[in-house]
C-alpha cells in the first residue's frame, strides 16, 4: 500500500491508476489525513450497468400523446 498526496494524485492520475491496474493499492491523503483508498476491482462480472441498454417502458392502449391531443380537442369544443 502506497501513500500519495492529493496534489500528487491529481498531477499524475493516469500513472497512479495504471499502478492500481497492476494490483497496487493507493491511499490518498490531504493535509496529512487519509481521504481515499484506491484499489483494484476485486471482481467484475460482465458489462458495467451504464453500458447496458435501458429498460423500455411499454403500456397498453392509447399513448400519452394521443390522450393529450384528445383532451385538448375536448377543451376546444367547450
Amino acid at each position: 500500500m502506497t501513500t500519495v498526496t492529493l496534489t500528487e494524485f491529481r498531477s499524475h492520475a493516469s500513472g497512479m491508476l495504471s499502478r492500481v491496474e497492476r494490483g497496487e493499492t493507493l491511499v490518498v491523503i490531504r493535509h496529512g489525513r487519509p481521504i481515499a483508498e484506491v484499489s483494484p476491482v476485486s471482481s467484475f462480472a460482465g458489462e458495467p450497468s451504464w453500458r447496458k441498454p435501458a429498460l423500455r417502458l411499454v403500456s397498453k392502449g392509447d399513448g400519452l400523446a394521443s390522450a393529450i391531443l384528445a383532451e385538448r380537442a375536448d377543451e376546444s369544443l367547450s
